[in-house]
Formats: C-alpha cells, sequence, structure tokens
C-alpha cells in the first residue's frame, strides 16, 4: 500500500517535470525566431541633395531640396538639422546629420557630419518577415494591367472630370 502512494506521487512529480521541461524548451526555441527589420529614421540624406546647396539660397529653395527640417532650434531659427539615422536589424547603425545655418533667411553655413560618400540602401519591407530567397515580388502582380479610363465619354457627349477640374461638355482634344 505505501508503495502504492510512493509510486503515484513520483508518477505525478514525473508528469509535472516533462511539463516544465516541454514548456522551457518551446519557449527556448521560439525565442529564438523573432524578425528584426532595419529601422530607418529622420530625413534621408544623399551627396547629391548636399552638393546641390550653396550659400546665399533662400529657406524656400532648401526646403524644395531638402525636404523639412527634422529638427529646428526652438530659441534660435537661424539653425536646421536634417538627421538620418538606419539601424540596421542584423548589422550596424548609420547616421548622418547635416546642419544648415541661415543668416537673414539665406544659407550661410552647412555642416555635414557621417559618410555621405555612398548611398545608404533601404531595402523595401512590404512583407511581414524576411525575404525568401529567390522570390520575386513581381511574380504577385498582375501579367497585364487594367485599361486607363477613357478621357472622353462619347456615349454621354462630355469629358469626365481630372484631378478637381469640372467637367465640361465639350470633347476633349487629344
Amino acid at each position: 500500500m505505501i508503495d502504492r502512494i510512493h509510486d503515484s506521487e513520483e508518477r505525478t512529480q514525473m508528469q509535472k517535470l516533462i511539463k516544465t521541461a516541454t514548456l522551457i524548451l518551446a519557449l527556448t526555441l521560439v525565442s529564438g525566431c523573432v524578425y528584426k527589420r532595419d529601422l530607418a529614421q529622420g530625413n534621408y540624406i544623399t551627396e547629391g541633395m548636399v552638393e546641390q546647396l550653396q550659400p546665399g539660397m533662400s529657406r524656400s529653395q532648401v526646403v524644395g531640396v531638402m525636404g523639412r527640417p527634422l529638427l529646428e532650434a526652438p530659441f534660435d531659427a537661424s539653425q536646421w538639422d536634417y538627421i538620418f539615422r538606419l539601424d540596421k536589424a542584423y548589422g550596424g547603425v548609420q547616421q548622418r546629420r547635416v546642419t544648415l545655418t541661415f543668416d537673414n533667411d539665406r544659407l550661410v553655413d552647412i555642416n555635414q557630419r557621417g559618410d555621405l560618400s555612398e548611398d545608404i540602401q533601404l531595402r523595401a519591407q512590404d512583407d511581414v518577415g524576411p525575404a525568401v530567397d529567390g522570390a520575386s515580388p513581381m511574380g504577385e502582380l498582375p501579367e497585364t494591367q487594367p485599361e486607363a479610363a477613357p478621357r472622353s465619354a462619347p456615349d454621354a457627349g462630355g469629358t469626365l472630370p481630372r484631378g478637381g477640374e469640372p467637367a465640361t461638355t465639350e470633347p476633349l482634344e487629344l
């Protein structure tokens, strides 16, 4: 009788041990399956963009070349900072910074930090999960593209409106 009680307790303990070991093994396997993706932050800056900047440019001309700055000094509006940081999922961190100084709304100084000689290649990250070798995203596209909408509607005797234009009753001239 005593042996049966001990056997039952040992069986219960063994079952708990097996469940715990299985859980630990499963958690260990799952924790190794973490997907990381590249994290790009800030204004994308290229050497070509910086080369277009010339002292004497107006703020609006600079915005045309570089876009709006990531940072504008809150107490000194004469300085704009363009910062780009790429934290690669399975690699290092690349960082670039361009600081522009203005005097009377004219660019007077260009200060850059980081290597701008090579363009940073940003990978498309439309899919969830890592890219599959040999898979082509073009294979998912339909073979034929839909036809564009007609520019005129001859049956109705007028034209279709385009981009905010009001509709007219006269046919479009091509």
